[in-house]
């Protein structure tokens, strides 16, 4: 399938959820990478959902995204959320404003790099993103995997935890530090697959077992291009104007596993001829009241991003749709899960599945607290990005 519209990638998105679901289960079991369901979306191009028309990509907008994550979501959390890494890295190279980037001082070699970059995910490439650290977590003024300047080009050293599709990627979106600057000065670099990065296997999770989410570790040189944006030092002022990438794009993942809560739970429901009893359809409705009101969120956070990027209201609501999906998706799973009852506990239940990936929703960065504390400073009049005992990022 060729590219052709961002309404054309929600249409394939739809048509593959019923296949994406048939193996969730098996994946989940496993705990292994989805490689069947990353087949098919090279199949039909959606690694290249984010890029650029002209760069042989559908186009779309943040919005878009998030309605192709909810329905991917809707047939298996964990290949959405792999899917989403990749979208968080193809949507910031794509979406950052060159104008932006100009201003920082971007010198021309760098929009030529992103370019092949993007034109590679439309072609298949796979990109996993390299943030969160054992100890720190996804705190960046706290990493301490560091870059030094070595011959036209960088040395990094450092290890990275929670890394999703890790072994299968083709390029890990990582964070370091200068290794010689007294402040916290970090840069993302995109570091290709290959010789001085070791997958060491740790990823035994209770939810989300089919993300391969396992600690990467670097000892690499890159080229001067690996460095993003051709900027040293812009990682903490991106992660405050444009936020979604970091805190949002999660949203519209759990508002599909919440979604497909429901589905299962009503199919489950209906077949042991539960659907009767109003305490079980007082729990339906109530979960899907609470699943639609999140998608709603969602939905208006993402629109938003896609007109009106790094306005503070337009963060404010990015903020908001983080926290509410997450809470969402873990409560909704949970009601339904207790009225279908106990024999949806057995392992490889799809209820059982479902509610353990709805449960890492609220725990991803930004958690649920964090999301609360940002909202809660912002409701009260201070500005939540700088009035805070230590960097919130």
């Amino acid at each position: 399938m060729e590219p052709s519209s961002p309404t054309a990638a929600h249409e394939a998105a739809r048509d593959l959820v019923p296949r994406i679901a048939a193996r969730a289960g098996h994946y989940d079991a496993e705990g292994a990478f989805p490689r069947e369901d990353f087949a098919d979306l090279r199949a039909r191009r959606l690694l290249g959902l984010m890029v650029p028309v002209e760069l042989g990509g559908f186009g779309a907008s943040f919005a878009d995204y998030a309605a192709v994550a909810t329905e991917l979501a809707g047939g298996a959390g964990s290949t959405a959320l792999i899917f989403n890494m990749h979208a968080s890295v193809t949507g910031a190279l794509a979406h950052t404003p060159e104008e932006l980037l100009r201003q920082l001082g971007a010198p021309e070699s760098c929009f030529a790099a992103r370019d092949r970059l993007l034109a590679a995910a439309a072609d298949g490439a796979l990109y996993s993103v390299a943030m969160s650290e054992r100890g720190t977590g996804s705190r960046l003024s706290r990493t301490t995997t560091v870059f030094r300047r070595r011959d036209g080009g960088y040395r990094i050293t450092g290890s990275k935890a929670f890394v999703s599709g890790a072994g299968h990627a083709d390029a890990y979106l990582v964070t370091a530090k200068d290794a010689d600057a007294a402040e916290p000065k970090v840069s993302y670099f995109l570091v290709p697959a290959g010789e001085g990065i070791r997958v060491e296997p740790t990823w035994d999770s209770l939810g989300m077992r089919a993300t391969g989410s396992h600690d990467v570790h670097f000892e690499v040189s890159v080229g001067a291009d690996a460095l993003l944006g051709g900027i040293e030092g812009i990682t903490l002022l991106v992660a405050q104007v444009m936020p979604q990438w970091l805190v949002a794009s999660y949203a519209a993942v759990y508002v599909g596993v919440a979604r497909s809560a429901l589905r299962e739970g009503g199919a489950y429901l209906c077949e042991r001829g539960l659907h009767t009893l109003p305490a079980v359809r007082s729990r339906m409705g109530r979960a899907d009241a609470a699943v639609a009101a999140a998608d709603a969120v969602v939905r208006e956070a993402a629109r938003r991003v896609a007109q009106r990027p790094g306005e503070p209201e337009t963060n404010r609501w990015v903020w908001r749709a983080k926290l509410i999906a997450g809470d969402t998706a873990a409560a909704v799973a949970a009601s339904v899960l207790e009225a279908a009852g106990a024999s949806a506990t057995r392992r490889g239940h799809p209820l059982e599945r479902i509610y353990r990936d709805a449960r890492c929703g609220a725990l991803q960065p930004a958690t649920s607290d964090v999301c609360a504390d940002w909202l809660g400073v912002a409701a009260l009049g201070g500005d939540p990005d700088d009035e805070t005992e230590s960097p919130r990022w």
